[in-house]
């Protein structure tokens, strides 16, 4: 099993920045790609990045695209979500999630239980 706790949510002011890190455990990190998802009330949960095992290949959504920046440190056994310039539409649940194969679907192994993030107008 591996174990995934995503941080670094919280309140921010539109235009402002935060970093998600998601720390894994009990298991090669290094081996799983990583993702990170989000889920605001009411609506379906949509893919926002992913980054492959060696940290080479990075995929975003349209919607985040030269605002967020996906990262790795396999030392660390971390992932990272950088957010900048966010808005209000950004608000949600963030997961990270990890997976054998690289992808930006949903259909991945493991899963954090996410943060919440809230940005204001």
């Amino acid at each position: 099993q591996l174990q995934l706790v995503e941080s670094g949510g919280g309140f921010v002011q539109a235009g402002g920045s935060l970093r998600l890190s998601c720390a894994a455990s009990g298991r090669t990190f290094s081996s799983y790609a990583m993702g990170w998802f989000r889920q605001a009330p009411g609506k379906e949960r949509e893919f926002v990045a992913a980054i492959n095992t060696d940290g080479r290949r990075t995929t975003y959504a349209d919607s985040v695209n030269g605002r967020f920046t996906i990262s790795r440190d396999s030392a660390k056994n971390t992932g990272y979500l950088k957010m900048n310039s966010l808005k209000p539409e950004d608000s949600a649940v963030y997961y990270c999630a990890a997976s054998l194969v690289y992808g930006t679907n949903g259909n991945y192994d493991y899963w954090g239980q996410g943060t919440q993030v809230t940005v204001s107008s």
